[in-house]
């Protein structure tokens, strides 16, 4: 898996689905006007974006482990705060933020509960944590269709977001339960987005970024020419729409 890629390839390929899924992380996090905020894992900056639309940018910090993705979103959003750090090692003090929200990345984590509790360490008394995660477990991310496709070409394939921590109902109650927080509610959030056509779906699977562009890109051309046509026959032409959900949760410090 490799997320050292441009942040431009990794907002087409992501981007198009974490986009419309931030309101509803914000909604849940309860994110609004006055509160100092922390993403955790921004990637290319989608929930950063909803958080500057809600409080402002300079009441926004953010921590990243990929530089590109560090640079990029420092040459963006210049007047928000933001650092290169992984989620198990936050480099702000302790209750620094009324809300702290991860979207999209518990399911890398080797610790889980040791990356939330270290949201939970800058996060102030009676703030909110949160963060969500998509259903791979249930299949319905919005990778569901591609991964599919290669199962089909491969039974054997155990692809890396098959079974990753938080993806089933449940999970990430579990996690924020350990990690200390009180009133903790998990939600369901689903988007949809539609793609004019197979080719605007396809190329961004080219591009080399998460496990399924890693897959791709170690494919040979006729392997990958195969999977360009499994992948074809499941999906319709020349309009369709990819529905996806995330399992999200909150809990209070």
């Amino acid at each position: 898996m490799s997320y050292a890629v441009p942040a431009d390839r990794y907002e087409r390929f992501m981007g198009r689905y974490s986009r419309p899924l931030a309101p509803a992380v914000a909604d849940l996090a309860g994110i609004a006007r006055g509160m100092r905020v922390l993403d955790v894992g921004a990637g290319s900056g989608a929930l950063t974006d909803e958080m500057v639309a809600r409080t402002g940018d300079r009441r926004v910090s953010v921590v990243e482990p990929s530089e590109p993705f560090v640079a990029a979103l420092r040459e963006r959003l210049p007047r928000c705060d933001v650092r290169r750090a992984g989620m198990e090692d936050i480099p702000f003090p302790a209750a620094a933020f009324d809300v702290a929200a991860s979207q999209l990345v518990v399911q890398f984590l080797d610790d889980p509960v040791a990356g939330l509790r270290e949201m939970a360490r800058v996060t102030r008394p009676g703030g909110t944590v949160a963060a969500c995660v998509w259903d791979h477990a249930g299949r319905r991310g919005p990778l569901a269709a591609f991964w599919a496709a290669a199962r089909r070409l491969d039974p054997s394939l155990r692809d890396d977001e098959d079974d990753p921590p938080g993806t089933r109902g449940g999970d990430l109650t579990r996690i924020l339960t350990a990690v200390g927080l009180r009133d903790v509610v998990e939600a369901e959030l689903t988007v949809r987005v539609t793609h004019p056509g197979f080719d605007d779906w396809w190329e961004p699977y080219r591009m080399g970024a998460g496990p399924a562009g890693a897959y791709v890109a170690g494919l040979g051309d006729a392997a990958r020419d195969a999977l360009r046509g499994a992948c074809r026959e499941l999906l319709p032409d020349p309009s369709f729409t990819i529905t996806a959900t995330a399992w999200a949760a909150r809990g209070t410090v």
